[in-house]
């Protein structure tokens, strides 16, 4: 049952005038700073009808004085804030209806779905938010299921059933991206790849010892059997081979095609990849694992400038990971 909240003149305007916590996909690092300085709002798509740019299972984050993500592209996000503070102060969950069916009339989604959410008072000391964090840092896919009142984390492997009236959905591991290389094309494509949401490096065997100046994304200079080690390349993680040193991309693909990485794309002429194609048969690498290659990397866009690759690049990574094999699969 809808239980009374504050008016929302009450409700704290720590956005300002442009929603950029909006961008964040993940809420995972805004439920972590948000428990660090207290009890955290967690508002969950439960229930979708038609339409909604949103999908079921979509998060905000309210903090003692944050918010992050969103959940209908305008339409509902400031009373929901209202509602979620209110929990966060009673400890009492609120399951609340949008659109047909709803209680408020005036409150009128433009897109004519019907939005069901969850809002829930999650404690700093909070053992399934602890167990999701605790996963989400050691790479493991975790299953959330949460009524409102009793919530359980586990990982995949040991998830129960939820249980009448819970809902349940899946945390894979933050995506990852690795970039070889240190001209403009790779800067490009590791800056765009960090704003996208991946956890970015760039990897750049002997470069220079001051990291590149690009926001969110790590640097290492190491060798690249030293620096794949170091990453790790799991089933969650794309790799971008886009340098002009024949010896270092090659080992990079030798490290990157039999790993469990589902995107590895190497950036070069067309013309030279059948040449370099019967380089790693010749050191070991199966036709299996060569399928995997998408070469020349990216999208067909048409645009040779950085961005425009970059562009090319990230799109062709979320065709893989959203299961697009038109898009994300381009003939040699």
């Amino acid at each position: 049952m809808k239980l009374p909240d504050p008016p929302l003149d009450q409700v704290s305007e720590t956005a300002g005038d442009w929603p950029l916590h909006g961008l964040a996909e993940d809420m995972r690092p805004a439920l972590a700073e948000a428990l660090a300085r207290g009890p955290a709002g967690l508002a969950t798509i439960i229930s979708l009808g038609e339409g909604g740019p949103r999908p079921v299972g979509a998060q905000m984050v309210f903090g003692a004085e944050s918010r992050a993500g969103f959940l209908s592209g305008g339409c509902i996000e400031a009373d929901v804030e209202g509602h979620a503070r209110a929990s966060m102060a009673d400890g009492r969950a609120r399951r609340l209806v949008y659109g047909e069916g709803s209680p408020w009339p005036d409150i009128r989604l433009l897109c004519g779905a019907r939005i069901e959410i969850l809002v829930e008072r999650i404690a700093p000391d909070d053992p399934a938010a602890r167990t999701l964090l605790d996963l989400a840092r050691a790479r493991i896919p975790a299953t959330w299921t949460s009524d409102g009142e009793r919530r359980l984390c586990a990982s995949l492997s040991d998830a129960a059933p939820a249980w009448p009236g819970a809902f349940s959905r899946r945390f894979d591991p933050p995506p990852r991206l690795v970039v070889f290389g240190g001209d403009p094309t790779a800067l490009a494509v590791a800056s765009l790849g960090a704003q996208s949401g991946f956890q970015t490096t760039l990897v750049r065997p002997k470069g220079p010892v001051s990291p590149p100046p690009l926001p969110g994304v790590a640097y290492r200079r190491d060798d690249v059997v030293g620096a794949v080690a170091a990453i790790g390349l799991d089933a969650w993680t794309a790799v971008a081979i886009c340098g002009h040193d024949e010896a270092v991309d090659h080992q990079a693909l030798l490290a990157a095609l039999p790993s469990a990485a589902p995107y590895v794309g190497l950036l070069g002429a067309r013309r030279r990849l059948g040449a370099r194609l019967d380089r790693l048969r010749a050191d070991g690498v199966t036709e299996q694992d060569l399928r995997k290659l998408r070469a020349p990397i990216g999208l067909d866009l048409g645009g040779k400038a950085p961005f425009e690759v970059a562009v090319a690049v990230i799109g062709e990574i979320m065709a893989t990971r959203h299961g697009q094999p038109a898009l994300a699969r381009r003939e040699a």
